[in-house]
């Protein structure tokens, strides 16, 4: 039976079933949830926007964007958004989807907290970044209905959103791999002596002669 969450279906497939195992599995309820919103955000925002994506393209985006937060995961020599990614593209590879589509749901994770670009890209790449950008930061909040809202967080509740604090616990112990991204803004504010990297110094103490 298809599941429909505030007029959004969720797919009823077996790729998006095995992928909401998979997350469900292997995150905590306060990124399983994010991320399900994520989904239901996304997909109100591409109909408004009179946009044609895959449904299930854009749930796997969505549903592994932050993948790279969990232990599972997780690794401390790349980017987190690179982490979700990659386990992405191997789990839609793995079930037949083509690389092309792969390579999409790749990039949308890896950009999505690269503000603007991705909103320049395929639409399953955009709504990725409209998704988080709403459910995270409250861009695009006006563009759904009150009723809209209370019903995707009654379905996935939103209690006390502690996403700073999750991201911070992942990301301190790799601060280098949030170079020149908004994730070094969470380092430096919540844990001590971490300073975020500084594109002057490293092309002032580069190798190229004066």
């Amino acid at each position: 039976m298809t599941e429909t969450i505030s007029d959004v279906e969720i797919p009823d497939t077996r790729l998006v079933a095995e992928a909401t195992e998979l997350v469900r599995e292997a995150a905590p309820p306060l990124i399983y949830h994010h991320s399900r919103r994520v989904y239901l955000f996304a997909s109100m925002r591409g109909r408004e926007q009179n946009l044609q994506f895959d449904p299930e393209l854009l749930y796997v985006g969505a549903m592994f964007h932050d993948l790279g937060l969990t232990t599972k995961y997780r690794r401390t020599d790349q980017r987190f958004e690179i982490d979700g990614a990659d386990e992405a593209r191997r789990f839609l590879l793995s079930h037949g989807i083509d690389t092309v589509s792969a390579e999409t749901v790749w990039t949308g994770i890896a950009l999505h907290t690269t503000p603007e670009i991705p909103l320049h890209m395929a639409p399953e790449v955009a709504l990725v970044a409209r998704g988080v950008e709403l459910d995270v930061l409250g861009i695009g909040y006006d563009a759904i209905t009150d009723e809209q809202r209370g019903q995707i967080v009654a379905a996935h509740p939103r209690p006390d959103f502690k996403i700073l604090a999750a991201f911070t616990d992942s990301l301190k112990d790799r601060p280098d791999t949030t170079f020149g991204n908004i994730k070094a803004d969470m380092l430096e504010h919540f844990v001590p002596g971490i300073r975020r990297g500084d594109f002057v110094q490293v092309i002032l103490g580069s190798d190229w002669p004066e």
